[in-house]
């Protein structure tokens, strides 16, 4: 009785207080326009989190569906940061360390699995680069 006592409490305790993807994906469609870009890069980086652990622990498929909302996800963000023009540096910054840990996750795998990450990639470089030419548009001085 006391060891199963000692079990739970050196438990690590899920907190409550952690938003989930399915939660944070929920809360986008109610989002003022401004919230929208900042909660969609919050799915975004979950799922690379997941697809990293995945990635890591040979579920491919499940690695490359979390790589898939990655995308979208930033490419939604960068919608909605355009549009609402609100969180465009943010947005920017977080994709570019997105593509970072995609970059660096992509030199880990064997060659026949590198594929999705660097389409990965190029779409995240993509979306990079919209969001700085959205700041930075030539011709207004």
């Amino acid at each position: 009785m006391l060891g199963l006592l000692a079990a739970t409490a050196t438990a690590a305790p899920i907190p409550s207080d952690q938003p989930t993807v399915d939660g944070l994906k929920a809360r986008i469609s109610s989002a003022t326009a401004g919230e929208k870009p900042r909660l969609c890069l919050q799915v975004a980086q979950m799922r690379l989190n997941e697809a990293d652990k995945l990635y890591a622990a040979g579920d491919l498929d499940q690695a490359q569906a979390a790589l898939t909302d990655v995308v979208a996800y930033s490419e939604l963000a960068r919608d909605y940061s355009i549009q609402s023009h609100k969180y465009q540096k943010q947005s920017e910054i977080a994709v570019r360390h997105m593509t970072r840990k995609l970059t660096d996750l992509l030199h880990t795998l064997a060659q026949p699995e590198q594929g999705a990450i660097k389409e990965a990639v190029a779409h995240l470089t993509r979306v990079s680069d919209d969001l700085l030419a959205s700041m930075f548009t030539k011709g207004q001085k």
